[in-house]
């Protein structure tokens, strides 16, 4: 019985394998973003050239998934540690991405 467990346990991708979840990406930059970003492509909140927008980051053509879910993991002055999980980092990178047109 344990060989086929653990051949099904190694046949399992790493949560790092699954899709980003760009829904679970919009509630997590609500929590943590919000206060400085416009989150919602539709507004309201907080937005300048200090803190754009998230459509306008997603407008960004050399913007892409791995990097901005290595920039949401990596402190900058200026900035907030949220402290998000690599999961959480590639979820909020994934809803940023779909703000694209």
């Amino acid at each position: 019985m344990r060989p086929l467990l653990t051949l099904l346990l190694l046949s399992l991708p790493p949560l790092s394998a699954q899709a980003a979840d760009p829904v679970a990406g919009r509630e997590a930059a609500a929590q943590w973003c919000a206060a400085c970003h416009r989150v919602a492509a539709e507004g309201p909140g907080p937005a300048s050239d200090a803190t754009p927008g998230f459509a306008a980051i997603a407008r960004r053509p050399e913007v892409t998934a791995a990097g901005l879910s290595t920039f949401l993991r990596t402190p900058h002055a200026g900035m907030p540690d949220p402290r998000v999980t690599l999961r959480q980092a590639e979820d909020i990178a994934a809803y940023i991405l779909s703000l694209r047109p």
